[in-house]
């Protein structure tokens, strides 16, 4: 067993033993085993990075063992410089959650340890996957985890939320599955994902490929206009939840486009990189006006998230090295900002109970500390220089003004909203007079706040000061994917 195979099982079977710990007075034990096996997990994911090779884009760390030998279905895992970063991300993220819902979370402590363990293993899996059945398998089963976290320990809508999340990722997906067999058939039986990057395929398969991936990997990312479903999630999700949600899960779409339809369709992503950059540059300007009218703090770091994952897939349909590292490291950087930011509304519910902005005003005039870093974060979501959320941003703007200068003008607008969106709720939330008693008996956070926002700000300030690390990894394997896209598959 690998160091992906640990990375994968390793929280799986910690979450699984949590799920045999349900007895009244065991919670104490089941947070302290939850936060174990979250600690080894990410501990695991380690040596991944510091053993990973700069110099070349081949997989690393591969693992390769039958599974279903009569329909040559490999259990196959490796990561390369686009992969790796959202593996490290993922076992990250999880130590977060499992700290954010120590004492928030009194009722089945272990089944919603447990569930996050065992979805943050499913997603390692996703990202490591280089078979299609087992990418498959885990993509799919990431659904189970985060269902039961909406619909058990949601908000007062958490059953629609969850069917309406579960049915849209789930129909989308389908028409996955039926391409992954077409392509097995044209590849000479083969689910190999490395195989599928040098199959041809013809020009009007090609277009139907493109679209059955587009219907799973658009919703999971979200695009406009399949993005509906996620405000909504959100909404009623509870704090972990929405955390890793917007920090990972919508990740795996993008991945999707990464991992599958520019490689293996190069021809088609080029023919419909019109369209892509249409639909992105609508996420970016139209939802991030949208976030502007929201009057709940959720909703509106909601839309937010999909104004920053259009950056995301307009990087990635320029075809140029910038725009597609862009697009990553904003992903990598989103993960970090959004989760910040639906954690810090989840310190304000907890003590409050609502995430109206009208319910509040004057909140740093009682918790100065955690203003701070709410400030931070904020600015982080607006693109500040100097934190994350500038690099892969600013990025993507460059990219797009050398593939064309006017994509690239209307993409910068998506700062100005941003600015507008973010700040425009920071100042009503915690600037000013205290607004009422129940602001007015607001307690600063306590240790265990503390430390789980300032981990989360020093990974926001590192990557905006110092993201060499995180583009060094990724430039072997993002050329070698440009090259791919530029090269014909057509018959």
């Amino acid at each position: 067993m690998g160091w992906l195979s640990l990375a994968i099982w390793t929280p799986i079977i910690f979450g699984v033993v949590l799920l045999t710990l349900g007895r009244d007075g065991q919670a104490v034990l089941v947070r302290w085993i939850a936060l174990l096996g979250a600690v080894v997990s990410f501990l695991i994911t380690l040596p991944l990075y510091t053993g990973f090779r700069l110099d070349t884009a081949q997989m690393q760390f591969v693992e390769k063992t039958s599974w279903i030998s009569r329909f040559n279905v490999n259990y196959h895992l490796g990561v390369d410089g686009i992969s790796l970063w959202f593996v490290l991300l993922t076992a990250f993220i999880t130590v977060i959650v499992v700290i954010a819902g120590w004492e928030v979370i009194q009722r089945r402590v272990n089944q919603y340890m447990a569930a996050f363990l065992i979805l943050s293993g499913l997603m390692i899996g996703v990202f490591s996957a280089l078979d299609g059945v087992l990418f498959y398998v885990f993509f799919e089963a990431t659904l189970i985890p985060m269902y039961l976290i909406i619909g058990i320990w949601g908000g007062p809508n958490k059953i629609y939320a969850a069917f309406k999340f579960f049915l849209y990722t789930l129909l989308g997906s389908l028409l996955t599955l039926v391409a992954f067999i077409y392509m097995y058939t044209i590849s000479g039986g083969s689910f190999d994902i490395l195989t599928w990057h040098n199959t041809p395929i013809g020009d009007t398969a090609q277009t139907l490929l493109f679209f059955a991936l587009f219907a799973a990997f658009a919703v999971k990312v979200p695009m406009w206009p399949v993005h509906t479903w996620l405000p909504d999630v959100h909404v009623e999700a509870p704090t972990g939840g929405s955390a890793v949600l917007a920090a990972i899960m919508l990740k795996l779409g993008a991945y999707g486009f990464l991992r599958f339809s520019l490689p293996i369709l190069p021809d088609a992503s080029r023919e419909w990189a019109t369209l892509m950059i249409v639909l992105s540059l609508i996420a970016v300007i139209y939802v991030g006006l949208v976030a502007l009218v929201q009057q709940d703090m959720k909703k509106l770091v909601a839309y937010s998230s999909v104004a920053h994952m259009g950056f995301v897939t307009l990087g990635f349909f320029i075809f140029n090295p910038l725009g597609i590292s862009g697009g990553l490291v904003q992903m990598i950087a989103h993960g970090f900002v959004s989760g910040a930011m639906f954690l810090c509304i989840g310190v304000l519910y907890d003590r409050v109970h609502s995430r109206d902005i009208a319910a509040y005003g004057g909140v740093v005039n009682t918790m100065p500390r955690f203003a701070a870093f709410a400030l931070l974060f904020s600015f982080a979501n607006c693109g500040m220089p100097g934190t994350a959320g500038f690099v892969g941003e600013w990025m993507v703007i460059l990219g797009a003004v050398e593939f064309n200068f006017w994509i690239g003008l209307l993409a910068a607008t998506a700062l100005i909203s941003g600015a507008a969106y973010t700040l425009w709720m920071f100042k009503r939330v915690y600037f000013g007079a205290v607004a009422n008693d129940e602001v007015r008996q607001l307690s600063d956070i306590n240790s265990r706040e503390f430390v789980m926002l300032a981990v989360l700000a020093v990974a926001v300030l590192w990557m905006g000061l110092y993201p060499k690390p995180v583009t060094d990894v990724m430039d072997a394997s993002v050329t070698n994917l440009v090259k791919q896209v530029a090269v014909s598959k057509l018959n």
